[in-house]
């Protein structure tokens, strides 16, 4: 990797409202540390790159110019949340929900890592799943510099035994992240084709992998896909939807779904008022 330090400025419409904090912190990525002082480090798509809120925008640190498009897609810029945060403001309880963290935004992330990275999840607390995807990308991903690795590729976990898997300690986990890895890796689930699928479709196909149920299906192809009609429920979006919406999601937010779901996680986890107005 090219160790020269580069940077690059991406500039974020005011009305924009957006966070960097917010969005690396509420529960939808695993490979971002916080490092004092507003950075942030991280791995993505084989590259190293750590990040700051400005008042002028976003800065990226080790972030070529010619990386802009990659970073703007990423952090999903070229979409309008202040217009999806108008639509989904017609609901009082949502605009409740949107206006505890406005910043958030739902990160494009890569489809293979996304899918592993949720399927670590189940069971797991955020501090354990980043401790494991920590151990997998160091102990079978490439090193593209001293300490710094990527995501293993399906190629490179596909093979190995749940004994091989061990120091990640990610328990019955390993299994699935085996199945997924061969399953990919020999072509029987094709994440490219997936990305094409009508979604109930896209759903039932991710579901072949031995422990990817509902839940980690939806969030692989919201997170991953880019799937924004997804909506994940955990035991915090039960809740959430049993007590703050007992008649479903408002129509309003159905075409966003999942950036309404992100907007509700986040705040019924985080605000301890969330429950105590209806």
């Amino acid at each position: 990797m090219d160790t020269t330090t580069t940077f690059l400025q991406l500039a974020i419409p005011a009305e924009e409202n957006f966070s960097l904090a917010d969005t690396l912190d509420c529960g939808q990525c695993f490979r971002w540390e916080a490092e004092g002082d507003g950075w942030y480090r991280g791995v993505v798509s084989r590259r190293f790159c750590r990040a700051k809120q400005t008042p002028d925008g976003l800065l990226l640190e080790h972030a070529a110019e010619g990386d802009e498009p990659f970073w703007r897609s990423y952090f999903d810029l070229e979409v309008s949340y202040a217009a999806i945060r108008e639509r989904l403001c017609r609901d009082r309880r949502l605009a409740r929900a949107a206006a505890f963290a406005p910043g958030i935004r739902v990160l494009r992330q890569e489809p293979w890592e996304t899918l592993c990275s949720f399927i670590i999840s189940q069971n797991n607390n955020l501090g354990r799943i980043k401790g494991i995807v920590a151990r997998l990308c160091g102990g079978f991903g490439d090193e593209l510099s001293p300490g710094i690795h990527a995501f293993p590729r399906p190629e490179q976990l596909a093979g190995h035994t749940e004994e091989d898997l061990a120091p990640l300690r990610a328990g019955w986990r390993a299994g699935y992240l085996l199945d997924a890895a061969e399953k990919v890796a020999s072509g029987e689930l094709d994440l490219d084709e997936i990305a094409r699928m009508p979604l109930d479709d896209a759903r039932a196909a991710l579901q072949i992998i031995r422990g990817v149920g509902p839940k980690v299906a939806e969030c692989a192809l919201l997170y991953g896909f880019g799937r924004r009609e997804c909506f994940p429920m955990d035991v915090w979006m039960k809740r959430a939807m049993k007590q703050l919406f007992p008649k479903g999601l408002p129509r309003c937010a159905r075409a966003d779904a999942g950036i309404a779901q992100q907007y509700i996680f986040h705040y019924a986890r985080v605000c301890p008022e969330a429950f105590d107005k209806k």
